[in-house]
C-alpha cells in the first residue's frame, strides 16, 4: 500500500483512509494486550500523584513530618509565693524555647521577647536553649526557686525541648534555665538569663550511677541525667537518691547544673554545682508546693533525707527540736533540698 498514489479527494483517497485507521486500531489493540500504556500526567489542581491506567501504580506523595509533641504552658498553682514571678520566667524561656517553622533565629527570637515586654536582648542569653533549628517545642517540667527576696528573685526553669533538624529529623534534650527577675511595675520583669549547660557523659557511669538511672522510683529531668551521665555527682547524693527510692517516688528538679552557684542573696557556695546536693519538687506524685499534699508525708521525707545522711534538709515545713540540721524559708516553700558535706 505504501506504492499507492492519488489526487486529493475522490473514491481512492477514502479507501486508502479506511486502511490506515484500521491498522492503527490493530496497534492500539496489540498495546492494549501487553498491560502496557502510556502514563497520564495528573491534571493541574489535582493531587499531583502520577498513575497508570492499567497497572494501578503510583508516586507516593512525600509524607508529612511527624508533629513535634505540644504541651500545655506550665502554670503556677495557687499555693505559689508570688506566682506572677514564676508565670514570667516561664514565658520568657517558652518564648526563646520554642519556634515553628520559619521562626528560627536571634531577631525571630528577639521579636517574641519584646512581645512579653521584656529586653529583647535577652534572646542572645538563650544559649542551648535556642539551638540551630527549624522548629522547636518545649515543655516546662517545673518552675521552682533558686531564691525569692524582697526585691529580686531566681527561678529556676526545667525544661524538655524537641528540636527538628534541617533534614527533618527530631532530636529530645532539654536544659535548666536560672532566670533572674528584679521587682517592677506593673509586672516583675527579667533582668539575666543562665541556662545550664552540663558537662559530657563520662566513657562509663559507675554502677551506682547506672542504678539510679535504672530507677523507677527516681524522676529525672534531662538536665539532671546528663549531671549523672557526666560523673560530678557525688555517691552521698547517689546512694541517698536510691534509699529514698524505697519508701517514696521522688521527682528531681536541680541535682547540680542550673542551679546559682551561690545560695541566692548571698556569698556563700551552694551544695549544688559541687554535685553535693539535690532538689526533690514531688512525693509520690504530689507538689511539694501544693497544700493538698499531706504535711506528714512532708516531714517524713525529710527526716529520711537526714537519715540518709544529708546534714542540710530544707522545705517548706519546720521541723521542732530537730536542731540546725533543718530548715525552712520561702525559697524552699515549693521543693526539699538535701545536701551533704562530703
Amino acid at each position: 500500500m505504501t506504492g499507492e498514489s492519488g489526487g486529493e479527494g475522490g473514491a481512492g483517497t477514502g479507501r486508502r483512509e479506511v486502511l490506515r485507521v484500521g491498522a492503527a486500531a490493530l496497534l492500539l489493540g496489540a498495546a492494549g494486550c501487553t498491560g502496557k500504556a502510556r502514563p497520564r500526567t495528573a491534571a493541574p489542581g489535582s493531587s499531583g500523584v502520577a498513575s497508570t491506567s492499567t497497572t494501578g501504580t503510583a508516586t507516593p506523595e512525600t509524607p508529612a513530618p511527624t508533629p513535634l509533641p505540644e504541651r500545655p504552658l506550665w502554670q503556677p498553682g495557687p499555693d505559689e509565693i508570688q506566682p506572677d514571678v514564676k508565670r514570667r520566667a516561664v514565658e520568657l524561656v517558652a518564648a526563646l524555647g520554642a519556634w515553628p517553622p520559619g521562626g528560627q533565629g536571634v531577631e525571630a527570637a528577639r521579636a517574641r521577647v519584646a512581645a512579653l515586654g521584656l529586653p529583647p536582648a535577652l534572646a542572645e542569653q538563650a544559649g542551648p536553649l535556642a539551638p540551630a533549628a527549624a522548629e522547636a517545642s518545649l515543655e516546662v517540667v517545673v518552675a521552682q526557686y533558686g531564691g525569692i527576696l524582697d526585691d529580686s528573685a531566681s527561678v529556676l526553669v526545667v525544661c524538655r525541648q524537641w528540636t527538628r533538624g534541617q533534614d527533618g529529623s527530631v532530636a529530645e534534650g532539654g536544659t535548666t534555665v536560672d532566670v533572674r527577675l528584679g521587682r517592677a511595675e506593673p509586672r516583675w520583669t527579667v533582668t539575666a538569663l543562665h541556662p545550664g549547660v552540663a558537662g559530657p557523659a563520662a566513657a562509663a557511669p559507675s554502677a551506682t550511677v547506672a542504678r539510679v538511672l535504672a530507677e523507677p522510683r527516681i524522676e529525672l529531668p534531662p538536665e539532671a541525667a546528663a549531671d549523672l551521665r557526666g560523673g560530678t555527682v557525688r555517691d552521698s547524693v547517689l546512694e541517698a537518691m536510691l534509699r529514698l527510692a524505697g519508701p517514696y517516688t521522688l521527682s528531681v528538679s536541680v541535682v547540680r547544673t542550673g542551679h546559682p552557684l551561690d545560695v541566692f542573696g548571698t556569698t556563700r557556695p551552694s551544695d549544688h554545682p559541687l554535685g553535693r546536693a539535690f532538689d526533690v519538687w514531688r512525693i509520690d506524685g504530689m507538689a511539694v508546693v501544693d497544700r493538698a499534699t499531706p504535711r506528714q508525708l512532708v516531714e517524713s521525707f525529710l527526716r529520711d533525707a537526714a537519715a540518709a545522711g544529708s546534714y542540710n534538709v530544707g522545705g517548706p515545713v519546720a521541723i521542732p527540736g530537730a536542731g540546725n540540721q533543718f530548715f525552712t524559708d520561702d525559697t524552699h516553700h515549693d521543693h526539699c533540698h538535701v545536701g551533704f558535706n562530703h
